[in-house]
């Protein structure tokens, strides 16, 4: 069964420019930098409390690029527009999660930075650039984001983003706080 998510598949990543960001496909390239802030216990303390092996981080990089190559839809590695540094990832994905209640065919939000330029606006900024794609490329009318519900940092985001609680969810037997964004009448 093919499931079709977004109006012209993108089959990489496209280029998008904030002021202070580029937000581009990943590349092999950026394994150093991804597996040292999914290594960061801070880092990933709401996520999944534990730090992922380098053979995680590559494993996630296949999958970040095995989205675009496959639902035509992604994250993006976050780099800033200056220098070049990797600063994060974010994106949509359909991890296939054991969770109830499923998303059911929703896309779900995630982003991730590295521990340096947290707070500096950069998520707010990139997250919305993203967003702004969703709008004009997703089929449905909605996406979906799971938060450790003490993750209050990334739930502040999401809702200054447009995504409102809608309940609470149980993944892989883990309570969350399960969100949703509608897509603006266009």
């Amino acid at each position: 069964m093919t499931i079709s998510w977004v109006r012209q598949p993108s089959f990489e990543a496209p280029e998008l420019l904030t002021e202070r960001t580029r937000l581009r496909g990943h590349r092999v390239s950026d394994l150093d930098a991804l597996a040292r802030m999914w290594a960061d216990e801070n880092v990933v303390r709401y996520i999944s409390g534990k730090p992922s092996t380098r053979q995680e981080s590559w494993a996630r990089l296949l999958r970040y690029v095995g989205h675009w190559r496959l639902l035509g839809f992604g994250y993006w590695a976050i780099e800033d527009r200056h220098t070049g540094e990797y600063l994060g990832e974010l994106g949509f994905a359909d991890f296939k999660r054991e969770m109830t209640p499923s998303l059911g065919g929703v896309p779900e939000a995630g982003w991730l930075l590295a521990p340096e330029v947290q707070g500096r606006g950069i998520a707010t900024e990139a997250l919305t650039a993203v967003l702004r794609w969703a709008d004009g490329n997703f089929v449905g009318d909605s996406i979906a984001a799971i938060f450790d519900p003490a993750h209050q940092r990334s739930i502040r985001l999401a809702a200054r983003c447009g995504f409102a609680v809608q309940g609470e969810a149980m993944v892989a037997g883990t309570q969350a706080l399960l969100m949703s964004r509608r897509r603006p009448l266009l």
